[in-house]
């Protein structure tokens, strides 16, 4: 078994605590369920947010909402580069796994998706 890291983001439609919990909670939900993962496979869980976002941490989906109490989970503030999309939440997550780099898949929801294909 190795330790590998999942990326995804998306956007949050508001900087309110509900915006952001519900745009967090959808992304973890998309990457736990197309990755087939489950909490006991997740080692840890780092969030940032543009700096547009400071209403809530994303961390408190994963704790809340699913339910993670156990995963150690972290935010942060992304590095505000001009022109970089605003109200993007992302994250890395670390997980145990027997599968390949290649198996994994990545999740960019929402306006996030622009993050994979820049123009």
């Amino acid at each position: 078994m190795q330790m590998l890291g999942i990326r995804g983001a998306t956007t949050a439609d508001s900087n309110t605590p509900i915006a952001i919990l519900d745009a967090t909670e959808e992304l973890l939900r998309e990457l736990v369920a197309i990755n087939e993962l489950v909490e006991a496979d997740v080692g840890a869980l780092f969030f940032s947010v543009t700096d547009d976002l400071n209403a809530e941490f994303p961390a408190k989906a994963a704790r809340i909402r699913l339910g993670w109490e156990s995963t150690a989970l972290m935010d942060c503030t992304e590095i505000p580069v001009p022109g970089a999309p605003e109200s993007v939440i992302r994250v890395l997550m670390l997980i145990n796994t027997n599968k390949s780099k290649d198996d994994l898949h990545y999740v960019y929801l929402k306006g996030a998706q622009a993050l994979r294909n820049p123009s």
